[in-house]
């Protein structure tokens, strides 16, 4: 990899590593495995910044020349001068990003109306635990009229019931 695209690569890395909200996506995460998981994936990323920032980030010190040359012969070295110029680095050219950019952007939007559709769950499910809990604290002293009040629903069935002398038992008339 040659030194300015080296640069380029670590520069990127580093702004990604500034951009992720590790202490966030942690908070979001539920079960033991998910954790271990996360901690994986974090640790491994950690490890290809550091080797990145460290590895690609310098420079190649600059070839004495003069030195082979009083030590080998300057033909020789000037052979190999010449060699070591000729070899050229090429650029990478990424074209796997522009491939998958559109299916990563449109899993991002469906990731985000799952997380709406979650959160709406959620919500709906805390009310109807509140409820539960609610029923569970008075369900001693509650009388059968309020219990009604609550589930409306339940009195006109059990008046239907008892209406078409249906007492829970038997066939169906």
């Amino acid at each position: 990899m040659s030194g300015s695209g080296a640069k380029k690569v670590v520069e990127t890395a580093v702004k990604a590593t500034k951009a992720i909200d590790w202490d966030a996506m942690a908070k979001l995460i539920i079960s033991d495995e998910a954790r271990k998981e996360f901690a994986n994936l974090r640790r491994a990323f950690d490890d290809v910044n550091q080797q990145l920032q460290t590895k690609f980030s310098q420079e190649p010190e600059p070839i004495d020349w003069e030195y082979y040359r009083k030590g080998i012969g300057p033909r020789l070295v000037d052979m190999y001068k010449e060699a070591y110029e000729s070899v050229e680095i090429p650029k990478f050219v990424d074209t796997v990003t522009p491939q998958y950019k559109p299916k990563f952007d449109a899993l991002l939007v469906e990731l985000k109306e799952a997380e709406q559709t979650s959160l709406k769950e959620t919500e709906r499910l805390d009310k109807e635990i509140a409820e539960v809990q609610e029923l569970k604290q008075k369900i001693c002293t509650m009388t059968a009229e309020e219990y009604f009040q609550k589930h409306p629903e339940l009195k006109k069935k059990f008046e239907d019931e008892i209406r078409n002398d249906y007492w829970g038992y038997g066939p169906q008339q």
